[in-house]
């Protein structure tokens, strides 16, 4: 069955990037649904930082700010889904359909894609459970919590070099712990000059103690940290790129231009899964994807009108 009310804009996912692109829509009296399975990729985490004026928020009080402010505009609907959310969507350029999971499908003319991505931690006893607060993958947001400690980045690829030129400032002590890999020449080296020690053991298990870590090897020496930074593998969170078959990037980033238009017309994306022109990869940021989010409406309501007086 589908539903007799088309949108003029479908937004799947209810993160910063959804949020803020459905205040932009509401505020420009555009009809919006919202859908959500209240999934979001910064669960795990009991505080947010390096976002203007909310730095330390849990990020569920911001969610529930935001959303209060988008459902202040009439033209703004939510729907809250158990399950998988949006399963399918099919359709061109003022006539998408949405298939959602338990629900009467959903018609728009505009679909902005804002459904985030999932991230796989790499395979060592306790990182999960310590995910989000001792153990972290980006630095800009929890660097600082560790400052004046012995730090740790787990890996032995070519970023760990500059994890530890970042973060020569903020730790006493910073330990790459190459969990039993060979770095490769110019790693080595941009480590050593950075001053940064190696241990190439493998790590067997991670622990919380007291304010910190301990790190376990697997022949039994301890290693103690007050943060471990590790380098996530992550996926879009929905198969919409190969659904509506939009342009990716080569770390499998759902491409946009300046405007968070995608390859497909009436498509829009923003936040973690997107990636922007001449950048390397998504800049996954709270406060950046809500940028992206008023940038992608704000294309959404142009785009609209332009095509009335074309």
């Amino acid at each position: 069955m589908i539903n007799s009310t088309t949108y003029d804009v479908a937004v799947i996912g209810a993160g910063s990037a959804g949020l803020q692109a459905a205040q932009t829509l509401g505020r420009m009296h555009q009809s919006t649904i919202v859908i959500s399975n209240d999934r979001y990729r910064n669960d795990p985490t009991g505080h947010m930082h390096n976002f203007l004026g909310h730095d330390g928020a849990a990020p569920a009080e911001l969610r529930l700010a935001a959303r209060k402010d988008a459902e202040a505009y009439a033209d703004v609907r939510f729907l809250d889904v158990v399950g998988a959310g949006v399963t399918r969507i099919s359709g061109e350029l003022g006539a998408f359909v949405l298939e959602v999971d338990g629900e009467p499908d959903v018609q728009a003319r505009r679909v902005l894609v804002a459904a985030g991505v999932r991230d796989t931690l790499p395979d060592v006893p306790g990182i999960a459970e310590n995910f989000g607060d001792l153990v972290a993958h980006c630095p800009f947001c929890h660097g600082h919590e560790y400052a004046g400690t012995r730090v740790g980045i787990l890996g032995a690829a070519p970023h760990v070099a500059a994890m530890a030129s970042m973060l020569l400032p903020v730790a006493v002590e910073r330990v790459v712990l190459t969990h039993g890999a060979t770095l490769d020449e110019a790693t080595a080296a941009g480590l050593a000059r950075t001053g940064a020690s190696v241990v190439t053991t493998p790590v067997a298990d991670v622990r919380k103690a007291g304010d910190g870590l301990i790190v376990t090897l697997t022949d039994g020496e301890e290693v103690a940290l007050g943060g471990l930074f590790v380098k996530t593998a992550w996926q879009p969170s929905s198969p919409f790129a190969e659904q509506l078959g939009l342009a990716t990037s080569e770390v499998g980033a759902i491409r946009i231009d300046a405007l968070g238009r995608t390859s497909v017309p009436g498509v829009y994306a923003a936040g973690d899964l997107a990636q922007g022109p001449e950048l390397p990869m998504p800049m996954a940021s709270v406060l950046v994807a809500a940028a992206m989010g008023q940038v992608a409406a704000s294309a959404c309501v142009q785009d609209a009108a332009l095509a009335r007086i074309a």
